[in-house]
């Protein structure tokens, strides 16, 4: 054999050989860690700010402080509230005093000294009304005053039974109601303060601080972005060709930079079951292979944790 046609021979097993590799099916996308927001619990000045963009902290590390003066006046209000509600129910179940009592029999007994001095008048008027020695309408008068000073004995004495009964089972509830409510106020509002000073609830490391030192956020505005978790994941775009070839639990590897030149071992975590894009036109034929799904896969192995968020990424799936 020449060695023309040894060369030709060598091209030819080398384009077949090209031609039966195929690559394992990829999907593109950026590395992540889990984020979690830190929210405004009011709208307070921002005071203090304890940490830096990009810094590592651990559970229950201060990130900020926001200024607490309306915050403690609050609290002191909703403290005194509870306090309040708390005498007002056991005044009502220690029930009416010695002192009151006895005021409550005094006025019983005016009441009927009142009553005892307008029937006596009335009895001596009504003779002399019969002999006409006085005006009718002076005897209707003392006949009125015997009924009122009546009345006034019988308000007096009913007075008096109900401070002798003691209070009523409802009025007790209602006191034990109204103390619920001010000591769940007092909760609140001592969560609402505490939050104030803004910490970690997770170990991980602050990405964003949106605010800055005078700043006065609105309630609810992110006052701190955090990055957690103990290992980044890979956040791909899986187009619809690739989709039926990708579950949960799957084996993956993940080439991590432009250049794809480090490469981790992972695992499917996550696969979205609707598209993140869906065009306008219909969903057959060749138009579906335009879809793509979103997917996570979880790093392993040693070193992903130092890993910067963001970077991009190429993630080939077990075929």
């Amino acid at each position: 054999m020449s060695r023309r046609a040894w060369s030709a021979g060598l091209c030819v097993v080398v384009l077949l050989l090209a031609a039966c590799r195929h690559e394992a099916p990829s999907a593109l996308g950026t590395l992540e860690f889990d984020r979690i927001a830190l929210p405004a619990p009011a709208a307070e000045r921002i005071v203090g700010i304890a940490v830096r963009e990009g810094e590592r902290v651990e559970a229950g590390d201060r990130i900020l402080s926001l200024e607490q003066a309306r915050g403690d006046a609050q609290l002191a209000a909703a403290e005194a509230e509870a306090a309040r509600q708390r005498q007002l129910l056991e005044e009502l179940r220690n029930g009416a005093r010695r002192e009151d009592i006895d005021q409550l029999r005094a006025n019983l007994a005016a009441a009927q000294a009142q009553a005892r001095d307008a029937r006596a008048y009335l009895a001596r008027l009504q003779p002399l009304g019969s002999q006409q020695l006085v005006a009718a309408a002076e005897v209707d008068r003392a006949r009125a005053a015997a009924g009122t000073a009546d009345a006034q004995v019988a308000a007096a004495r009913a007075a008096l039974a109900e401070a002798q009964g003691g209070v009523r089972p409802e009025q007790i509830a209602q006191a034990e109601a109204a103390l619920a409510a001010a000591e769940a106020q007092l909760r609140a509002q001592s969560v609402t303060t505490g939050k104030l000073d803004v910490v970690a609830p997770r170990a991980g490391r602050v990405d964003s601080l949106p605010y800055r030192l005078g700043d006065e956020p609105a309630p609810g505005a992110p006052l701190a972005v955090m990055l957690v978790g103990e290992a980044p994941y890979a956040r791909v775009y899986v187009p619809e060709p690739l989709r039926v070839g990708v579950r949960v639990g799957d084996a993956a590897t993940v080439h991590v930079g432009a250049d794809g030149g480090r490469s981790y071992p992972g695992r499917v975590r996550m696969v979205r079951s609707e598209p993140t894009f869906t065009p306008y036109y219909a969903l057959t034929g060749k138009d579906a292979a335009r879809l793509s799904y979103l997917a996570e896969v979880q790093l392993e192995g040693q070193g992903v944790a130092e890993l910067p968020a963001g970077l991009p990424l190429r993630v080939e799936f077990a075929q």
